[in-house]
């Protein structure tokens, strides 16, 4: 027997505390993933922004709207490529009113042209821009609600009342995948015009912000200086920020989130360290003598403080192994599904990555490393004599 199967039985010497202190380890493995994928996650979009685009609102608050003419003064600016608009419609299906997804009131001949992300067959690319009540519909909020190609579905929204005439009715034409993180599965895109034309004269001809795509990414703060500078003598100015500046900026209200969860996951770490530390100076004093039988027979110091390590290695792999094969069916299949359906917008991408769980195990290997090294060596310096007459 190796000295490294010998550490490794002695693992199970004391079966219910080893299988606590494994279980514990697994569950601090566990939350770790979960912190640090819902950071990885919320910051993922403002990771994948695209650098070539640019968005356009109101200088005082994006709540505020623009008039319509601005559409056409930002496709002017030189240096833009295509550009598009969108209103923020707070749509719900009545039928699945507390499922959240995002509703955007756009312009369809030129949207799917700056979100090139979203992919679509072109046939119904080509149905919903003939359809004025066509609607295009992410693939995970399809997949959640049953939505397919040729189903009506009914919106309500608290900012644009329904008619009195008929509700906001819509016929899915087309279902988009996702081939960028920046982009939410499960947002719901609309004529804008069909909205348009039933409001009220005095809300006619509003937009919430317009997106625009660059032909040069090198001058993208040059081209989005030269759109503000457009409307700097208007009565309505407005701000513009390269994509992942925008979405910098949305996150900013939320960075003492962020840090907190920081906080917690470095917290959740020192955890372990106890768990780990506390059991495996437990298990060195109980076997004390049998430490000082070994130094008799002829075992180095070097010896007793690797079969300590090696233990406490043991235990922090197996607490490690653990948490991350509970992590993906938790992580990744459930808590992840239901964000991804429910709050894409903030979460578009809630996956447990092979880099992140690579890292939580090779945590749980360092910290099973330090929670021994106290132990393992007060144990190397332990007298014979004084071992043998030790008693636990």
């Amino acid at each position: 027997m190796t000295l490294i199967e010998l550490a490794a039985r002695n693992v199970l010497r004391n079966k219910v505390r080893t299988l606590l202190t494994v279980a514990g380890v697994a569950v601090a493995v566990l939350t770790f993933l979960l912190l640090r994928t819902v950071i990885y996650s919320w910051t993922a979009g403002v990771d994948a922004a695209a650098t070539d685009r640019l968005v356009t609102r109101h200088k005082v608050t994006f709540v505020l709207e623009l008039p319509l003419r601005y559409f056409e003064d930002v496709r002017m600016v030189p240096g833009v490529r295509v550009a598009t608009f969108a209103n923020w419609f707070g749509g719900k299906d009545p039928q699945h009113p507390n499922d959240f997804f995002q509703t955007l009131a756009v312009e369809p001949d030129t949207f799917f042209d700056v979100y090139s992300e979203m992919k679509l067959p072109a046939t119904e690319l080509a149905a919903f821009k003939q359809n004025r009540q066509g609607a295009v519909v992410g693939d995970v909020i399809a997949a959640k609600l049953g939505w397919k190609v040729g189903d009506r579905i009914t919106l309500e929204s608290p900012i644009f009342p329904t008619p009195p005439d008929q509700p906001w009715t819509f016929m899915v034409e087309g279902i988009y995948e996702a081939t960028s993180k920046a982009v939410d599965r499960s947002t719901v895109v609309f004529h804008w015009k069909y909205i348009n034309d039933a409001m009220p004269e005095v809300r006619k001809d509003e937009i919430g912000w317009v997106v625009s795509r660059v032909d040069d990414p090198s001058r993208a703060a040059e081209v989005a200086s030269a759109i503000d500078r457009a409307f700097e003598t208007r009565d309505t100015q407005t701000m513009t920020q390269d994509e992942r500046a925008f979405a910098s900026s949305f996150m900013a209200s939320f960075s003492a989130v962020l840090s907190a969860l920081d906080i917690v996951s470095v917290g959740i770490l020192l955890i372990m360290l106890l768990v780990l530390g506390n059991t495996i100076a437990m298990g060195v004093r109980e076997r004390t003598n049998e430490y000082g039988v070994l130094r008799a027979l002829g075992f180095s110091p070097s010896h007793i403080a690797g079969f300590i390590v090696g233990e406490s290695l043991v235990v922090g792999a197996l607490g490690g192994a653990l948490g991350l094969l509970i992590s993906y069916p938790i992580v990744n299949r459930g808590i992840g599904n239901w964000l991804e359906e429910n709050m894409g917008a903030m979460f578009p991408y809630f996956q447990v990555t092979p880099l992140l769980a690579t890292i939580a195990f090779a945590l749980a290997l360092a910290l099973g490393l330090v929670a021994a090294a106290v132990p393992a060596w007060g144990a190397s310096r332990l007298n014979v004599t004084d071992a043998l007459r030790r008693v636990a």
